[in-house]
C-alpha cells in the first residue's frame, strides 16, 4: 500500500517537473530574443544575434546546459560524441549557471574551456529563453546556415532527429 501511495504522489507532484515539449515549433527568433545579452568567459556581453552572426553560413547546434544539472552531465559524453561526429558543424554551449563563479568552475570541471561558451547572467527567465520555451535542460536546437531554426526542440543529443536534421542541412 505504501508503494502505491508513493507512486501516486510521484505521479501527481512529479508531473509538473518533467520537460514538456512546446506546442508550437518555431522557425525563427523574435527581435527581443535576438537582442538577449549573454556573457562570454571573459565577462564581455554578447547578444544572441551576434552569436548567430558569428556562425552564419554554418550549421549550428545550441546546447543549453549547466554544471548543476544532473541530466546535462549525463548527456555530456553523448553531446561530445555528437560534436566529434560532426566536424563541419559549429556548437555553442549556453549555460544556465546561477553565477559567474559557477560558470567558470563548470567550464573547468567539465573540460569545456576550449568550446564556444556563454552564460545567461540575467538568469533563466529572459527574453530568449522565454521565446524558445525553455522549461528544462538539457535542450538542443539546430540553426541552419541562414540563422533559421531547423530543429526547435530536442532533449537528448541521442535524439535521431538531431543527426537527421544536420545531415539534411549539409547536403
Amino acid at each position: 500500500m505504501k508503494k502505491l501511495i508513493l507512486i501516486f504522489m510521484i505521479g501527481i507532484f512529479g508531473a509538473g517537473y518533467a520537460q514538456k515539449a512546446p506546442t508550437v515549433l518555431k522557425k525563427g527568433f523574435s527581435k527581443e530574443a535576438l537582442q538577449q545579452k549573454l556573457e562570454d568567459e571573459d565577462g564581455k556581453n554578447i547578444t544572441i544575434q551576434q552569436i548567430l552572426d558569428q556562425h552564419k553560413g554554418k550549421v549550428l547546434v545550441i546546447d543549453f546546459w549547466a554544471g548543476w544539472c544532473r541530466d546535462c552531465l549525463q548527456a555530456l559524453p553523448k553531446a561530445e560524441q555528437l560534436e566529434r561526429n560532426n566536424p563541419n558543424v559549429d556548437f555553442v554551449f549556453l549555460s544556465l549557471e546561477r553565477s559567474k563563479e559557477g560558470f567558470d568552475k563548470s567550464l573547468a570541471r567539465f573540460n569545456m574551456k576550449d568550446k564556444d561558451n556563454y552564460w545567461f547572467a540575467t538568469g533563466w527567465k529572459n527574453d530568449f529563453n522565454n521565446y524558445v520555451d525553455l522549461n528544462w535542460i538539457p535542450r538542443y536546437m539546430i540553426i541552419d546556415q541562414k540563422s533559421s531554426i531547423a530543429k526547435y526542440y530536442a532533449i537528448s543529443p541521442e535524439d535521431p532527429e538531431i543527426q537527421q536534421t544536420i545531415d539534411s542541412l549539409l547536403k
